[in-house]
């Protein structure tokens, strides 16, 4: 079931806060979008949800406009959290599970997985209240997922999260990626997006500057990062013709080079030296592709 927007924009008044978005996202994959704040992921998923309406062009999921006859087989998790603060993680999630179309006893079974499988059991008949900001959002996670959608749109999941529980939800987004739901999910870490995605669309002030197949658009880029640790002064690297940038760090130095075989006119410079200790070629990182692209460093 493929989402597909076409010239897609939003304006509010004068502001478009999407401008002409046309992309398709594949069946059975995870798809990353990725923009710092006020680039228009929150804007273009609202649209998708049919929660605002778009100014022009139009939104198809299967060939469909998406509204309150599919809209069941959709997951969604809010950049702001929307659960009920006094009531019971199980009531209410029991709850927004029969609102999916589950069965009490179904919805009960669900839940009681998903809490197992995110370690808080514990927290079946506490109050949203009295968990942790961390452990709330784990909840919500639930919410979106326990009917099992068949898309499943998730923005910012891994905010205001510690490093192991975002390796946690990380682990169960790629398990129900694999189980056949399709994802679309937001970021500002691009790190989440390279270790989870296989396609993805980059926004900066509502335009896309970037999308496609993430292997691609490393191989497209042509440039390569060249890591570099040895126990010698490495200024002389800065001549070498196809070394575009480098940044020194203590014992060593990452280069931006043009092209996998500047790395051995490198190596030949650096042989006799100095002892190497680490000499590897890295594929360009989204935050080089980022830079070149929009002109500027992501944050």
């Amino acid at each position: 079931m493929t989402l597909e927007l076409k010239n897609v924009t939003k304006r509010f008044g004068s502001f478009t806060a999407v401008d002409n978005l046309s992309l398709e996202i594949p069946e059975n994959n995870i798809f990353g979008f990725l923009g710092a704040n006020g680039a228009g992921k929150t804007t273009t998923f609202r649209m998708i949800l049919n929660l605002i309406d778009q100014s022009d062009g139009s939104i198809t999921w299967n060939g469909e406009e998406i509204n309150y006859n599919n809209s069941d087989r959709i997951g969604y998790l809010p950049e702001e959290r929307g659960l009920y603060p006094k009531l019971k993680v199980r009531d209410q999630l029991i709850y927004l599970g029969k609102l999916r179309g589950l069965s009490k006893n179904d919805a009960s079974n669900e839940l009681k997985k998903w809490l197992d499988r995110l370690k808080v059991p514990q927290y079946l008949d506490k109050k949203v209240e009295e968990l942790s900001k961390g452990n709330q959002q784990k909840i919500q996670f639930i919410s979106a997922v326990i009917h099992k959608p068949k898309l499943l749109i998730l923005d910012e999941p891994f905010s205001g999260l510690d490093p192991v529980n975002v390796e946690m939800l990380k682990e169960a987004v790629e398990e129900l990626g694999r189980s056949g739901t399709s994802i679309v999910f937001s970021s500002h870490r691009m790190e989440h997006v390279e270790q989870l995605c296989e396609h993805l669309c980059m926004l900066q002030k509502g335009k896309t500057i970037l999308h496609g197949n993430l292997k691609e658009i490393k191989r497209s880029f042509g440039k390569k990062n060249l890591s570099i640790e040895a126990d010698c002064d490495l200024d002389f690297v800065n001549q070498i013709p196809g070394v575009l940038k480098t940044t020194p760090f203590s014992g060593g130095m990452v280069c931006q080079i043009e092209s996998e075989a500047v790395s051995q006119a490198v190596l030949e410079k650096l042989i006799g030296k100095g002892f190497i200790r680490k000499f590897e070629l890295d594929e360009p990182s989204l935050n080089d592709i980022f830079i070149e692209k929009a002109g500027e460093s992501y944050e």
